[in-house]
């Protein structure tokens, strides 16, 4: 008999991919969800997940739950989290009791029911600034932007008056979360990886860059970038970007993370291992918005750029995939050119929720963009 997978948040963008996937190539599948409103409103289960696959409509902070969803189970991708930078920075207890705590039920549960192999969904976001060199080729990692500086609209890093170019992120670069979310992504992969080490569970960390595809919520403002800006533009309004938009990230395919996740699955060379999984590219984010205007025909509709800063924001971070690539075998296939085709047939059918201004009003009254 083929091998169970259980698949926490399974029911949300990526977990729901890798179900779909998983099915093709013959597992078994479980999946737990809590169906949370600012994820799915009120369309509950994905209507196209295959009939096969077992849904558990749950909570990863239930222990019965968890426990219920985890029998007969042979390995797991812990996907369930809160996601969101900014709106983490608030609602802090809701973040930490989602990402932190449920990730505690989970590792609690599995040393009870220990599996053959965990995969945990970590993030970017642990580093928080990327890597940066100097014009004389010295790396340079600073840990944050100076405040005053963001006021005035300068929003590159310096190293003595210099202004320092980003380059691709490795998995050694020093961490240094910056906003709640990003700390709790961090406390997931490192407990994972040491419960995993303590209990003799072999465990995954995935650090996912910026993650598109169909199937994303249109109704949630605070992650997604393309998403968002789908949103907006599909509601006959400009894109909103922050600070200049010159700002760079890595925007990788869905598809291109569920093969990084089969990899990791079947290949012991990721036991106790961290990768990143990107696409290895880069883009400015004011590219990333016209190329987005472009394939949803709608070049008319220039971004608005506001020059605001949201506290817990990086300037620069893209991934290094060598380390994936030279392990697993890692080769992501998906260009964006192809990758936002898809994703322009996908948004035809789709209404989408434009909630951007509701984000941005209650970022600004708690002081939290400059």
């Amino acid at each position: 008999m083929s091998d169970c997978i259980l698949i926490t948040g399974g029911a949300g963008f990526i977990g729901s991919h890798l179900a779909v996937r998983l099915v093709r190539e013959g597992y078994r599948v479980k999946v737990i969800d809590s169906l949370a409103e600012q994820v799915h409103g009120q369309t509950g289960w994905p209507p196209y997940l295959p009939e096969s696959v077992e849904k558990v409509h749950g909570d990863i902070r239930n222990f019965g739950q968890v426990r219920e969803a985890l029998q007969g189970v042979d390995a797991v991708f812990h996907f369930a989290a809160a996601v969101g930078v900014g709106q983490s920075m608030y609602k802090i207890n809701h973040y930490t009791d989602v990402n932190n705590r449920g990730t505690a039920v989970l590792l609690e549960s599995l040393t009870k029911q220990p599996v053959k192999k965990l995969i945990i969904a970590s993030s970017m976001s642990v580093y928080g600034e990327g890597c940066y060199r100097d014009s004389r080729g010295n790396i340079r990692c600073p840990a944050e932007r100076n405040s005053d500086m963001l006021r005035a609209g300068l929003f590159e890093l310096y190293h003595d008056q210099e202004e320092l170019q980003p380059m691709p992120t490795p998995e050694n670069k020093a961490l240094s979360p910056s906003s709640i979310y990003a700390l709790s992504k961090f406390d997931q992969e490192r407990m994972g990886l040491m419960i995993g080490a303590a209990y003799a569970i072999p465990t995954t960390a995935l650090r996912f860059f910026n993650i598109y595809g169909p199937y994303q919520s249109l109704s949630n403002p605070y992650t997604g970038v393309l998403a968002i800006f789908s949103s907006r533009l599909l509601n006959g309004r400009p894109p909103l970007i922050f600070e200049d938009g010159r700002q760079r990230r890595d925007f990788v395919s869905v598809h291109d993370v569920c093969e990084a996740c089969l990899l990791a699955l079947e290949s012991d060379q990721s036991d106790g291992e961290v990768f990143n999984i990107g696409s290895g590219n880069n883009y400015s984010i004011a590219e990333i918005a016209a190329k987005v205007a472009d394939v949803l025909a709608c070049p008319d509709v220039p971004p608005q750029i506001i020059g605001e800063y949201r506290v817990g924001d990086v300037r620069h971070c893209f991934a290094d995939i060598g380390k994936a690539r030279d392990l697993l075998g890692y080769r992501p296939r998906v260009s964006l050119a192809d990758g936002l085709e898809e994703l322009a047939q996908w948004l035809q059918s789709q209404q989408a929720v434009d909630r951007v201004e509701i984000m941005r009003r209650e970022l600004s009254s708690r002081g939290l963009s400059l």
